[in-house]
């Protein structure tokens, strides 16, 4: 049972975040869109975990904290807010990259994880 308490506090704790965070219309009000490509991977004999595409519109919360996928990871996963940040304040259109998690594993902290990205944004056309 206290697992399910726990799982339930981290998803109102993860929600209130996303709130906190605003809309990607508030925070970026020049982006149109985004895509993000990442692939997830860990230490294991078949190193990829996992690839995931996600669409962000200007209606999307402006939250880019993902898991980490390892099992038993305390602590960890991926920012991507600081990348996106610097991304849009600069007007650039793209960004490929790699992040490590710095989370634990059994009470370790391990090179356990890490995701690549390429980030494309779309910004709105300027009208006089």
């Amino acid at each position: 049972m206290a697992s399910r308490e726990e799982y339930l506090k981290k998803m109102e704790l993860k929600n209130k975040a996303k709130l906190e965070a605003g809309l990607v219309s508030e925070r970026f009000s020049k982006v149109t869109g985004m895509k993000i490509k990442m692939t997830y991977y860990h230490n294991s004999e078949n190193p990829i975990l996992m690839e995931r595409t996600i669409n962000v519109f200007p209606t999307s919360y402006a939250y880019f904290q993902m898991d980490c996928m390892v099992r038993g990871c305390a602590e960890g996963g991926f920012n991507l807010g600081p990348v996106i940040s610097k991304l849009v304040k600069k007007k650039l259109k793209s960004a490929k990259g790699k992040i490590d998690c710095k989370g634990k594993v059994n009470e370790e902290s391990t090179d356990h994880a890490h995701v690549t990205y390429d980030i494309n944004v779309k910004y709105s056309r300027r009208t006089k």
